[in-house]
């Protein structure tokens, strides 16, 4: 087998909201990958999944700002403008420029210099997650290079980027995955070779979420335990859920936890406040894989609102609402696509409307006093988990765009095992 020595461009590394870009670097590593990761920013979060401690992979920060790099920046063009493929880059990114004039368009050109610079001299392919900023940022450094370049497209990527841009996307990059049926449909109708594209959910790793040994029972009279892991952000719809919360009826006792950063967190302990909800809700922040684990044991029914902002931003699958089910928790989430992909409502979990609060307190209400529906809708939530979404399976099919089949991949990660 080829070995395979690729440039992974991530827009953030390690991040706790992404999980399931860790999960899928460290089965590429174990699959036999040579990699080195690219990250257009460096870390914020206060603390590190596990996972990210087994990644092997060294990590290179490219300038988040080209002001505060300006030497970095400036060496890497005079290097790079010699290049036979720098002309082609130039000109693409001057015709983006003209179309989105924004400092973030010159910030991804600069982005691209400096990793074309300092790209290992062994490298075969660049591969972005994410089709918005990354991806631009793989394409030029690309054009510089003369690599090709593929992509993992996930949800607001997708969703907030132009079509212009995301047609030319597609017309230049090798291959492209994407993790719900509905980014694949509309990619394919994008694209000019629909073959380009293909649909390669994420899973989840089971062996992370083994099920738990006994399902904690909730007392008569105690409060029904709800938990919702989620970046507070307008597209997970938490201000829906607060509303729903404050009309769901006295009788129905509930405590909610909520795992989680994000820009609107202290709008929204604002909010729960104002409805008095404020001493009914922990907001634990965001925590690592095993806290989160945890919570998911020690509750009694997952929630999650998710909507479609104003600017086109919304969930793809979230990966949550697959280790919530892992778990055995029942879950209540809403209509988008995506998480239709996973859910079937009435049978492994309960659906409402988007941007709804009305049909979401009623839901609640109603699963809050029935014990024996929480627990069919979890079993049965776990089994489809179990069957559809395990990741194993899900990497094979990615590792067959890198050309690597599953035996071949079994080989190196028992030789590494040895």
């Amino acid at each position: 087998m080829a070995e395979v020595s690729l440039a992974v461009i991530l827009k953030g590394y390690p991040r706790l909201s992404e999980t399931f870009i860790a999960q899928e670097i460290l089965g590429l590593e174990r699959a036999g990958l040579k990699l080195h990761l690219y990250s257009l920013r460096a870390p914020t979060d206060p603390a590190r999944h596990p996972i990210h401690d087994e990644i092997r992979a060294p990590v290179v920060y490219l300038p988040e700002y080209l002001k505060d790099a300006p030497l970095r920046v400036l060496k890497a063009w005079w290097r790079q403008r010699r290049r036979p493929g720098y002309r082609a880059a130039r000109r693409a990114f001057l015709r983006d420029l003209k179309r989105e004039r924004t400092p973030n368009r010159g910030r991804r050109f600069g982005q691209a210099l400096v990793l074309a610079d300092c790209l290992q001299a062994d490298c075969t392919q660049l591969y972005a997650h994410f089709l918005h900023t990354p991806a631009s940022v793989a394409r030029y450094a690309a054009l510089i290079t003369g690599l090709s370049w593929a992509c993992s497209a996930h949800a607001k990527d997708i969703w907030t980027s132009p079509d212009w841009e995301k047609k030319e996307k597609l017309a230049e990059l090798a291959w492209l995955v994407t993790c719900t049926d509905v980014g694949y449909r509309h990619l394919r109708h994008l694209a000019a070779n629909p073959d380009k594209v293909h649909l390669v959910h994420h899973g989840i790793d089971l062996s992370r979420f083994p099920p738990p040994e006994q399902k904690r029972q909730t007392s008569p009279g105690e409060p029904v335990r709800l938990l919702s892991v989620g970046r507070a952000a307008i597209k997970k719809g938490y201000d829906d859920l607060l509303t729903a919360l404050a009309r769901v009826p006295g009788d129905c006792p509930w405590h909610l936890t909520h795992i989680g950063g994000g820009g609107e967190l202290a709008r929204l302990q604002t909010a729960a406040e104002r409805l008095g909800l404020a001493g009914r809700i922990d907001w634990c922040g965001p925590q690592p894989q095993e806290r989160v684990l945890e919570a998911y044991r020690n509750a009694d029914l997952f929630v999650l609102a998710s909507k479609v902002a104003a600017d086109g931003d919304r969930d793809g699958l979230p990966n949550v609402l697959m280790e919530a089910q892992s778990q055995g928790l029942a879950c209540l989430a809403t209509q988008l696509p995506g998480i239709e992909e996973l859910i079937l409502d009435g049978e492994t979990g309960c659906l409402v409307p988007p941007a709804d609060p009305e049909a979401l307190a009623s839901a609640l209400s109603a699963l809050i006093a029935d014990p024996e529906r929480r627990r069919t809708l979890g079993q049965a939530g776990r089994e489809r988990v179990r069957c559809l979404f395990d990741a194993e399976p899900c990497l094979e099919r990615l590792l067959q765009r890198f050309g690597i089949g599953a035996a071949a991949a079994m080989e190196t990660a028992a030789a590494d095992a040895q």
